[in-house]
């Protein structure tokens, strides 16, 4: 019996996952250079286009990429790859990077003081974006598999719908429908 385009690109994610989790293990272990290279020539450029789509603009993007790949670096011990793939992790990183960014643009620039202690965020604040991250990661992987893989190549790569029909094979409709209903989970959870 032949492989279904389904059963292909199921076998393709799960060994694109192990691949990742692999290179950011050599990060993590060995600090390996051309295990980061590997990893910011895929990521890179779709946490771009991720940011992009939700409102930054190219700089702010490009910027914001930067720092969540300098992050995957430094902190690569922190992956679990029990809690979350490697796109979730990184896509987690570059929203929390996207909030920052707009808490920063948002907050007035203050006169030009030489003294006292530079504004922290309130702990409250930094202990519910954690906690919200660390509920969507949660929700994300309680996902159906078939509706979490959609959702990271809808939301975390840069295929739109009819890409990703051409892809894995399967209706457009059926991805449509598979993503409203995971989003609609997703938001249940995310409650």
């Amino acid at each position: 019996m032949f492989p279904t385009a389904r059963a292909k690109a199921v076998t393709q994610h799960a060994t694109s996952d192990a691949r990742w989790v692999r290179l950011v293990e050599r990060v993590k272990s060995d600090k390996d250079q051309a295990a980061f290279a590997a990893l910011f020539a895929h990521f890179a450029p779709r946490v771009k286009a991720f940011l992009m789509k939700s409102g930054a603009d190219a700089a702010l993007a490009e910027e914001c990429a930067q720092e969540v790949m300098v992050t995957l670096w430094n902190k690569a011990h922190l992956f679990d790859p029990e809690r979350a793939s490697v796109a979730t992790w990184v896509f987690t990183i570059a929203r929390n990077r996207r909030i920052d960014a707009l808490r920063k643009q948002r907050r007035p620039e203050p006169e030009e003081l030489t003294w006292g202690p530079e504004h922290e965020p309130e702990q409250s604040e930094t202990i519910a974006l954690q906690q919200e991250s660390e509920q969507l990661g949660r929700a994300l992987a309680a996902l159906p598999e078939n509706q979490r893989m959609l959702i990271e190549r809808a939301y975390f790569g840069d295929l739109s719908h009819s890409e990703i029909a051409a892809e894995t094979g399967l209706p457009l409709g059926t991805i449509k429908s598979r993503i409203r209903l995971a989003l609609d989970r997703l938001r249940h959870e995310m409650k």
